[in-house]
């Protein structure tokens, strides 16, 4: 009967532990600001029974993989154009969950202190996945700076450029890498969770930037089989809160805008 007892008031002890410790949900972000955010609704999802999981990268390939093998719940780091392509390149079924935020895309230079300065024939740095590639060559094209063949084309690359009057030169590489060459090219253009890293300010540093018009939407992401389930949900709603609202436009003054 004692040893009745003991295993009822055991396993009793071990339910109301696993209820304090909540239900586990790794989620994948880069540094900044996702990672930051998170860490913000952290402990409201904590009384919720929710145990955030934050798994932070600085590439944009791992995090949704991760997710896709099961290995992570979700993430939160990319805009739908990023998702749709890497979806249809590695044959992913990854879907949106909910937007967050917006960072507002930026050309930087530490040559030159506006775009008119840019010599003939500079050297451009731009990301290289193909629906970043294309958000930069708009920007560049709402600044006067050349001409694509589609002029709305969010996948467009360098070879759709059909007037490029300065003869620009354009270097692709990793988003992540971008900010490092700063010092090395004419102009670059950086995704603001780059730049903020890289202790550029997006307002003042910026020689041509987004505005809020953009559509380039941060998104929670998950998979078919967990997108519905109450710790997805209540995620979705911390990030939505007006205490994550408030918690962007002080922070990040602007250089990352809220999307809800």
């Amino acid at each position: 009967m004692n040893k009745t007892l003991l295993l009822t008031a055991l396993a009793a002890a071990l339910t109301a532990s696993l209820a304090q410790a909540g239900e586990k949900l790794s989620v994948a972000a880069t540094p900044v600001p996702h990672a930051e955010i998170l860490e913000l609704i952290k402990p409201e999802l904590a009384k919720q029974g929710v145990d955030l999981d934050i798994k932070v990268f600085t590439d944009y390939v791992q995090p949704n993989l991760q997710v896709s093998q099961k290995n992570l719940d979700a993430n939160y780091f990319q805009t739908k154009p990023y998702l749709d392509t890497f979806n249809a390149q590695r044959g992913t079924e990854l879907v949106i969950v909910q937007g967050v935020h917006v960072e507002p895309f930026g050309a930087y230079s530490a040559k030159y202190k506006s775009l008119d300065e840019l010599p003939n024939g500079a050297v451009i740095a731009i990301p290289n996945e193909v629906s970043t590639t294309g958000r930069a060559l708009l920007l560049l094209q709402k600044a006067g700076l050349l001409t694509l063949k589609d002029p709305n084309s969010a996948q467009a690359l360098p070879r759709d450029i059909v007037d490029n009057p300065r003869n620009f030169k354009f270097r692709e590489l990793e988003a992540a890498t971008v900010p490092r060459v700063l010092n090395q090219v004419d102009l670059a253009l950086i995704n603001t969770n780059y730049a903020l890293e890289a202790k550029l300010n997006p307002k003042r540093d910026a020689l041509a930037i987004e505005g809020s018009d953009s559509p380039y939407v941060n998104y929670l992401v998950a998979r078919p089989d967990n997108q519905d389930s109450e710790a997805i949900k209540k995620l979705s709603a911390a990030l939505t809160s007006p205490q994550v609202k408030a918690f962007i436009e002080k922070r990040y003054d602007g250089a990352v805008l809220p999307a809800f």
